[in-house]
Order: structure tokens, then C-alpha cells, then sequence
């Protein structure tokens, strides 16, 4: 008889979410996952097909998470909407949060966004890991267009501007912020550069 599956597939998911986005997926063993999820070789291997099955089910919760937070932040009324992309902007600095139910990452380099990294790493060689991460990418920039379509609507943002161009501008900043936090640069520098972007957003001409 088989073994029931008693165990929790997201919070699995999730802790190793966490050891691919500390380790890398090349530096991350089976071993590794099996000790960081608690779940046996034959377990990960049955349930997930292996490290890769693992690694896709995990981007594919990220970006589903990513798809409701972001959207979630970025919406309210029309008047409020210039502030909520600066708070969108401030955020990067403290990364790209986990689930709830892992503990914290150990440093800012880990904190960076799942999606990304793992299309760095392997982007270029696996179309689904590629698929996935553009999946999280267009998540994000459709919540961060209809915010800066609120902002127009209310008077804050040039009404000429591209919302798909700002929005696109915005997220490469943000993942910008998270490479160069992952590098060790303080929160002060990374703050800076969130304000700084913020500033650039083209404002009506009459302001």
C-alpha cells in the first residue's frame, strides 16, 4: 500500500521556495530539499517528480502569490494611487517577502524575487522556468499599469504616458533594487533609489 500523502503540500512548496531562493537551484541537492521540507527522497520524488517538478510547482504558488499581493497593494481609490506605486517602490528594499509559514531568509540576497532569480540561473536553458517567470513579471506589471491608470484618472500622472511602458519602468526598478540589495549595498542606498524612481514618474504639466 502506497503511504497517504499527509503532508502539506504548499508549506512544502513554500520551505523550498526558500532554500532555492537562498542556495540556487544548482546548489540546492534533493538532499537539501528533503531536509529543508522534512519530506524523504521517495516522497519528494513520488509527489513532485524530483527537484525540477519541485522547483516548477514552487514558482507556479510564487507567482499565484505574487498575482494576489500585488494586485491586493496596488488597489484603492483613484486619489490614493500615486502613493500606493511610491509604497510599491519603498517595498523592494525589504525584498520580495515568503509565505507565512517559513521562516525568514537569512539575508537580503535571498530575499530577492523567486521568479527572477531562477530566470537568471536558468532562463535561458528551461522555456518553462522562463514561462513561469514571465508569468510573475506580467502579474505584477498589469496591477502596477492599473495604478498608474488610477494616478492619471486622479490628476497625479501625465495622462500621455504609456501605463504598460511606466509599469515595465517600475518593475526593471524594482528587480534592479533587489540585485543590487542582494549585492550588499545598505537600505539607505536602496531607499534612495526607490525615491529617486518615484520622482521620475512624468507628472501633468501644469504641476
Amino acid at each position: 500500500m502506497a503511504r497517504p500523502r499527509s503532508f502539506d503540500r504548499d508549506h512544502v512548496l513554500h520551505a523550498a521556495e526558500r532554500q532555492f531562493r537562498t542556495s540556487g537551484y544548482n546548489g540546492t541537492s534533493v538532499d537539501d530539499i528533503s531536509a529543508s521540507t522534512g519530506l524523504g527522497r521517495g516522497s519528494l520524488y513520488a509527489a513532485f517528480d524530483g527537484k525540477r517538478g519541485v522547483l516548477l510547482q514552487a514558482m507556479a504558488g510564487y507567482s499565484a502569490r505574487l498575482g494576489r499581493f500585488v494586485p491586493e497593494a496596488l488597489a484603492g481609490p483613484d486619489e490614493g494611487a500615486l502613493e500606493r506605486l511610491r509604497g510599491f517602490l519603498l517595498r523592494a528594499v525589504e525584498g520580495v517577502p515568503l509565505a507565512d509559514d517559513v521562516p525568514p531568509v537569512p539575508d537580503r540576497a535571498a530575499a530577492a524575487c523567486f521568479a527572477a532569480k531562477m530566470a537568471l540561473e536558468l532562463g535561458a536553458s528551461d522555456p518553462e522556468v522562463e514561462r513561469l517567470a514571465n508569468a510573475c513579471f506580467s502579474a505584477v506589471a498589469t496591477a502596477v499599469a492599473e495604478c498608474v491608470r488610477a494616478a492619471q484618472r486622479s490628476g497625479d500622472i501625465d495622462p500621455d504616458a504609456d501605463p504598460d511602458d511606466l509599469a515595465y519602468l517600475l518593475l526593471t526598478i524594482v528587480r534592479g533594487i533587489d540585485a543590487v540589495g542582494a549585492s550588499g549595498h545598505n537600505p539607505a542606498r536602496l531607499t534612495s533609489i526607490a525615491e529617486s524612481a518615484f520622482a521620475l514618474l512624468p507628472r501633468p504639466r501644469h504641476h
